[in-house]
């Protein structure tokens, strides 16, 4: 068994789930979403993100993390704040220890729901079919979940291509 935790990062928001994963199968451990105070320094809110992510590394001891990439949109300031949370939540599990993977949106999608067009409503419906039970509060710990599932059926193939085995 494998524990991964999955990372949507932003600076207001950033969406965390965690996951058990064995062989083929999926379980929800937990999720939840780190929230900022956006009247606080860029500094401090950074500093924040930090300490929790740190704080749930501790403790629910995921043996790998998958992060998010940054897609690029028409605000600069916007996508550079974005930059600054995504470069604490690959450093966090980095000084962890954990192996970090980087996912883009698109391939998350497809990873989840079978096409890179899906909307967050269909992803959130996927990940709410892929691990039963899960109650997720925000769109963030969804995408975050996503972002773990879409690491775990990569590891697998990447483990069978490395061992030899063909993928249908």
């Amino acid at each position: 068994m494998v524990r991964l935790l999955g990372i949507d990062p932003g600076l207001r928001f950033t969406g965390w789930g965690v996951i058990d994963v064995e062989g083929n199968r999926l379980r929800h451990v937990e999720n939840g979403v780190i929230a900022t105070n956006s009247a606080d320094s860029v500094p401090d809110r950074l500093k924040v993100l930090h300490e929790n992510l740190t704080l749930l590394i501790d403790r629910l001891a995921p043996s790998e993390a998958a992060v998010e990439e940054t897609y690029v949109n028409r605000n600069g300031t916007a996508t550079l704040k974005l930059g600054y949370a995504r470069g604490v939540a690959l450093l966090a599990p980095a000084l962890a220890g954990l192996d970090v993977a980087e996912y883009g949106a698109l391939s998350v999608k497809k990873s989840v729901v079978g096409t890179g067009s899906a909307d967050k409503d269909q992803v959130e419906m996927m990940v709410r079919r892929l691990l039963p039970g899960v109650k997720v509060l925000r769109a963030d710990a969804s995408d975050a979940l996503a972002v773990a599932i879409c690491h775990a059926h990569h590891r697998a193939s990447a483990r069978h291509i490395a061992a030899g085995v063909r993928m249908a």
